[in-house]
């Protein structure tokens, strides 16, 4: 069979093309939506980062633009899982539990920012964020986000383990540790937030938020380097 200038077989140069483009993929789509959030703060009608929920952008004259940005997010979470999936070993003796767990979960979370598009959250005159809700669509909206962080959580938190366990990526560990540690912090937050100081609960989410972001960024950044 055939085998490039490095050795190696087509399928496995076809494997690396799959893996690089994958996780190029999820690169761009996590700077892209970091940018059309940070856009849509200076947007009608100038929703607070810091007491607004981020679901807030979707709702107003410009809310489109987050719904369509809440589509891409679920777009880069199957960039970055097939990424993933394309960097353990091909054809292992037995499937990896903790990869695949891992990888369906952090779907899921991806999902669930697709289904965020089509139920808009409930906000009241005052913009106040208090994860207090008056519509069916504000219900499904909240327990559909809520779920998403959650799973999002568990996904990061297996597949930051499988790196540690497998020693894959080891110069991205580190920074895998860290965004999932700021995922955690984040979530804690927003509940705290909620129960006490509302006042805070954009501030919390978007901390879980960059910490799911940057996790993927992180890991994207270092599959995408990977000879």
């Amino acid at each position: 069979m055939t085998r490039d200038a490095a050795g190696r077989l087509p399928s496995a140069v076809n494997r690396q093309k799959w893996r690089r483009r994958s996780a190029t993929v999820a690169i761009i789509g996590v700077v892209l939506y970091a940018l059309v959030d940070v856009v849509l703060q200076f947007l009608p009608p100038h929703y607070s980062p810091i007491s607004d929920a981020e679901s807030n952008l979707a709702v107003g004259p410009f809310g489109w633009v987050m719904n369509l940005n809440f589509l891409g997010r679920a777009v880069l979470c199957v960039a970055a899982v097939v990424a993933l999936a394309l960097t353990q070993r091909p054809r292992p003796l037995r499937p990896d539990r903790l990869l695949g767990t891992g990888l369906v979960l952090f779907l899921l979370g991806g999902a669930s920012s697709a289904i965020l598009a089509f139920f808009a959250t409930d906000v009241n005159a005052s913009h106040s964020s208090t994860l207090q809700t008056q519509s069916t669509t504000g219900v499904i909206h909240l327990v559909v986000a809520s779920c998403g962080f959650i799973v999002t959580l568990l996904a990061i938190s297996l597949l930051t383990l499988w790196l540690h366990r497998r020693l894959v990526l080891p110069r991205v560990l580190p920074w895998a540790i860290a965004f999932t540690a700021l995922t955690l912090v984040g979530l804690l937050l927003v509940v705290a937030s909620s129960l006490w100081t509302p006042g805070i609960i954009g501030l919390a989410e978007r901390m879980a938020l960059v910490g799911i972001l940057g996790w993927t960024l992180a890991v994207s950044a270092g599959i995408r380097n990977v000879d």
